[in-house]
């Protein structure tokens, strides 16, 4: 049996780092939501994006939970406004997070995103309303 021992800091450091990788990383480790305020009730939005198939959910529910954890949030809100488009991914992590305890609320959904809580029936658990965002920041 053959061990492997982890390279030395001096090995790490002279190590030539590859631009795009180091991009790749940041990418991941930037944020998903914008935070409009936090605490009780805590507003969160995807910061303008119209479509938010390319959200990666684990992350994102990731920093909803810290969120909801660090602020003892009971109101979680989303903004959506501008979203066009919302994977059911997206809608099974909103649903789910009335399992933590806490209220969800959409607020400025489209009119397409509006309907798919419809369908869904999500409207029927989730507050859904027109707000002024700038007013809750």
């Amino acid at each position: 049996m053959t061990t492997t021992r982890p390279p030395t800091d001096e090995a790490l450091s002279s190590e030539q780092t590859d631009p795009e990788a180091d991009e790749a990383v940041a990418e991941i480790l930037d944020p998903i939501l914008k935070v409009y305020s936090a605490g009780p009730t805590t507003v969160v939005g995807f910061g303008g994006e119209d479509v938010l198939d390319g959200v990666n959910l684990a992350l994102c529910r990731g920093e909803v939970m810290d969120l909801i954890r660090e602020h003892g949030a009971e109101v979680i809100a989303f903004d959506l406004t501008g979203v066009r488009l919302m994977p059911s991914g997206m809608l099974g992590l909103l649903a789910s997070l009335r399992q933590e305890g806490v209220q969800v609320h959409l607020y400025n959904p489209s009119d397409d995103v509006r309907e798919v809580l419809e369908v869904t029936h999500l409207n029927s658990v989730m507050e859904v309303r027109k707000v002024d965002i700038a007013a809750t920041a």
